[in-house]
């Protein structure tokens, strides 16, 4: 979409009053400041959450100070070679320093998806727990971890992959018999989040063992027990090439907020490009549910805390959905590895916590509108 096609989407442009040669000037430095204020925003985000990955490290029952997370990691990146114990260079490098990444990844890439669900949908309650699609990556990933169909053609994350697909698809299905409409959307959501939870419940209940059951329980309800660096570079590139994507259409976001009618007004293919963004966010939650399993509330609560900082234009509100997600998530993970330690408590249940309030007040707020 060209550059002038995204400025008629603003509320600003449409305002403004016609080209005056003597005002040409004005616009510019105006730009330029709101791009230099963005930039230093996401630097401040980007310090803040590799603030809060170091402290994070720091918590639990091993004593860990600061300073040796720093001569740690700066040991495994060959800028130093500072003596530290093997045990402590194993909890820091082997379990907490892969085990934040994830978390970070899974709280950036989440929130990602709720924004680009309730830009697409219109709707402020969309987020993947919500549509069911988490679900479905679940079931999709549990039929390859304990039937093993096709476990050793499409992996874990390939089974979750198959399982969001087929959910989203049945959630737009539903949607389309009940007469559409975004409120509609969301009960297919839930009508589908039951369906494959249940399937899920049959799937364990029937086929797995005592320990099999334990585990996957546990991995159910959101959990990061585990997790190495392999999975935190493979939770890490997607959720990166993912929301490099979704920042190539911040634009086209913007112009969905008007309505399909308005996008195709404006150029846009509006089936193309759908399409691609929803496939894109089964992707990021397939590749998030097979590594720590369904965490829900991420995606319907951190796009609106985001909108407080950056508003709603998407070039600055997907940076700014990443980076709190990514904060938000690695603080409830420290608050659930350290809440009832040594036993850890499923980080979903942190996130449940704060999320379903928010849930409420945002149902409340709608009611209100209405």
């Amino acid at each position: 979409m060209g550059r002038a096609r995204g400025r008629a989407l603003t509320p600003t442009a449409r305002k403004a009053p016609p080209e005056d040669s003597s005002r040409e000037a004005s616009p510019r430095p105006l730009r330029t400041h709101r791009l230099g204020t963005s930039s230093a925003l996401v630097v401040a985000g980007l310090l803040l959450l590799v603030v809060s990955v170091g402290v994070a490290i720091t918590l639990g029952p091993a004593d860990i100070l600061g300073v040796n997370v720093r001569d740690i990691v700066s040991n495994h990146l060959g800028l130093t070679d500072i003596p530290v114990k093997a045990s402590k260079d194993a909890i820091v490098w082997e379990e907490r320093l892969p085990r934040a990444l994830v978390a970070a990844a899974c709280g950036a890439g989440l929130g990602l998806c709720g924004v680009i669900m309730q830009s697409l949908l219109r709707n402020p309650l969309a987020d993947p727990f919500i549509l069911g699609i988490s679900s479905g990556a679940s079931t999709g990933a549990v039929a390859i971890g304990i039937l093993g169909l096709g476990g050793a053609t499409i992996g874990l994350s390939g089974g979750a992959f198959v399982g969001a697909l087929v959910a989203f698809g049945l959630v737009l299905l539903l949607a389309r018999l009940s007469g559409g409409g975004n409120d509609r959307v969301v009960l297919a959501g839930v009508a589908s989040t039951q369906l494959f939870s249940a399937l899920t419940s049959l799937i364990i209940f029937a086929f797995a063992d005592s320990d099999e059951t334990r585990g996957v329980m546990f991995w159910l309800l959101g959990s990061l027990e585990g997790v190495r660096w392999d999975d935190a570079a493979l939770s890490a590139s997607v959720v990166a090439a993912g929301s490099l994507l979704c920042l190539r259409y911040a634009r086209t976001l913007d112009a969905f907020t008007f309505g399909d009618d308005v996008a195709a007004s404006l150029g846009i293919h509006v089936a193309r490009t759908r399409a691609v963004l929803l496939v894109t966010t089964a992707l990021i939650t397939a590749t998030l549910v097979s590594i720590a399993g369904a965490i829900g509330f991420v995606g319907l609560v951190l796009p609106h805390a985001a909108r407080l900082v950056a508003g709603a234009r998407h070039s600055r509100l997907i940076p700014a959905t990443a980076i709190i997600g990514a904060v938000f998530m690695v603080w409830v993970d420290a608050g659930a590895r350290v809440a009832f330690s040594p036993t850890p408590l499923p980080v979903g249940v942190g996130t449940a916590l704060v999320g379903v309030p928010v849930f409420i007040a945002l149902l409340a707020r709608r009611r209100r509108r209405a």
